[in-house]
């Protein structure tokens, strides 16, 4: 299942013991007019990039977590060896780096139907329009800032609709496994979409190639 693919390893290997951010796979106007060209060039390579440069200074001090992907970090959050400071700061900046290496693969427009996960989609919500509608409620009602996810919980397997605050990634402690991620942040719509986030998201699904 492709959705599956995507939730392996987004951002690729550290280069050099240093994050990277990830070359966006297509043109930073490929998604107008749903998602405008200088929000999408603002996002990728100012706030994605931020939040790389971020996560590499809180791994300056400890050389045996360089070089290891940031699912890696994510997923053992809790167990690393590490300054109670620079654990928050991995957190808040190691999900934002994995949270946006996946969002811009969800939206690549060369993306295929997931019909795998549109069958399963439909077992769970009883339709994909059933899925969308409860999904666009859950983040239309995420209070400030955040992401909502289609998520596969990971002692269970169920499918689940889950909100996540800030930068919190799915995969930390290893809770769930992400399948489709929508940021919410204010960034990532008000050039076009000023405050209307509901418009932002109904738009956003145009994007969306996998169901």
């Amino acid at each position: 299942m492709l959705s599956t693919h995507m939730s392996g390893h987004p951002t690729g290997s550290a280069s050099g013991g240093k994050q990277t951010l990830p070359e966006l796979p297509y043109a930073y106007d490929a998604l107008e007019p749903y998602i405008d060209t200088k929000t999408m060039e603002l996002h990728h390579s100012k706030h994605h990039q931020a939040y790389v440069d971020k996560l590499n200074a809180a791994l300056e001090k400890y050389p045996q977590l360089q070089g290891r992907p940031v699912e890696e970090l994510l997923l053992d959050l809790s167990n690393l060896k590490v300054e109670e400071a620079d654990r928050t700061a991995i957190r808040n900046h190691g999900g934002g780096h994995y949270n946006h290496s996946l969002f811009w693969k969800y939206m690549d427009p060369a993306n295929k139907k997931d019909e795998l996960l549109g069958k399963e989609l439909v077992s769970v919500f009883g339709s994909v329009d059933e899925f969308k509608k409860q999904f666009n409620d859950s983040a239309t009602k995420l209070f400030g800032s955040g992401w909502t996810w289609l998520v596969r919980d990971t002692k269970n397997s169920k499918l689940v609709i889950q909100n996540f605050k800030l930068q919190d990634a799915p995969i930390m402690d290893n809770l769930y496994q992400p399948l489709l991620g929508l940021d919410v942040w204010e960034h990532a719509y008000y050039l076009k979409y000023q405050n209307k986030r509901p418009d932002y998201i109904a738009a956003w699904w145009n994007v969306i190639k996998l169901l």
